[in-house]
């Protein structure tokens, strides 16, 4: 492992008390099928890829049941159990895909805790570092369904509890009835609309994994921020998706940006964003 492509180099976070993970890790979404569905085009690539980025640094992979649905945990497995010490998955549930590119929620709290059993065999784990309730239901109060992680997390089938797709006074709902080490909201240069949920986990150092951290991945678009992140990239002779993450990074202490990729190539770039290190001219620009 080359130390200036580590994802170390991006320093580090600790998940509770006791998970301490790179501030750099990896979203397992795209290494399924198209539109999150079935099995990828070439299942050894995707296993190599998710051995390469454990051997790369990343000790947080982030999944989900419904990346698939299933497929992205059973490669996890497959790839790497027995899984090598220090390395945290963490996987959601709370989402129903009946088809490509639909996402239906189901927060309640019998889908919660059958989504959460499958995933303990899928992934060979007793009990699952970190669970995430995938975005909260409509249908169902939210106390009701942060309420089963705790029994399942009492049950000693999960270690943390973790949330997505939040508000800030959702956010605080949960916290009334368990401690959240993690909140994954959509965050990237373009788009800020969590910046208050951002700003509150970092004042209660709870770690924040921006989904979609590089955006709409447009970044040879015309609008101004991705004007800022190509000249950004010019500066320093990286990638503007590279400008994208160094700027997550510096952005927040508790920024754990979770880039997704299914390329070898582009995971490796990804990573060696790790050791970039943007000067405050270039955060002016692109704030």
């Amino acid at each position: 492992m080359n130390a200036d492509t580590a994802a170390s180099a991006a320093g580090s976070i600790t998940l509770g008390t006791e998970l301490r993970v790179s501030r750099l890790g990896f979203g397992a979404m795209r290494i399924t099928g198209p539109g999150v569905w079935g099995d990828p085009p070439d299942l050894s690539a995707a296993v190599k890829l998710l051995q390469r980025a454990v051997s790369l640094g990343v000790n947080l992979i982030d999944t989900a049941d419904a990346y698939g649905p299933e497929t992205s945990e059973d490669l996890i497995a497959l790839a790497l159990y027995p899984y090598p010490k220090g390395l945290v998955i963490a996987t959601k549930g709370g989402l129903v895909r009946p088809g490509p590119h639909v996402w239906n929620r189901d927060a309640r709290p019998q889908h919660l805790r059958q989504a959460c059993e499958a995933s303990l065999k899928r992934l060979r784990v007793e009990c699952i570092d970190v669970y995430q309730l995938h975005a909260p239901d409509p249908e169902v109060a939210l106390e009701d369904s942060i309420g089963e992680l705790v029994r399942l997390k009492t049950a000693g089938k999960i270690r943390h509890i973790g949330v997505s797709n939040v508000s800030l006074s959702e956010l605080k709902r949960c916290e009334r009835l368990t401690p959240i080490v993690s909140v994954q909201n959509r965050y990237n240069l373009e788009d800020r609309q969590s910046e208050d949920v951002m700003v509150y986990c970092q004042g209660k150092a709870i770690a924040f994994l921006p989904w979609a951290p590089l955006g709409s991945g447009r970044h040879a678009a015309r609008s101004a921020p991705m004007r800022a992140l190509a000249a950004v990239g010019q500066r320093h002779r990286i990638s503007p998706a590279q400008a994208a993450i160094a700027w997550l990074l510096r952005r927040s202490p508790v920024m754990l940006p979770i880039p997704g990729t299914a390329s070898l190539e582009h995971l490796e770039q990804n990573i060696a964003a790790a050791s970039i290190r943007l000067r405050p001219q270039d955060m002016r620009e692109l704030d």
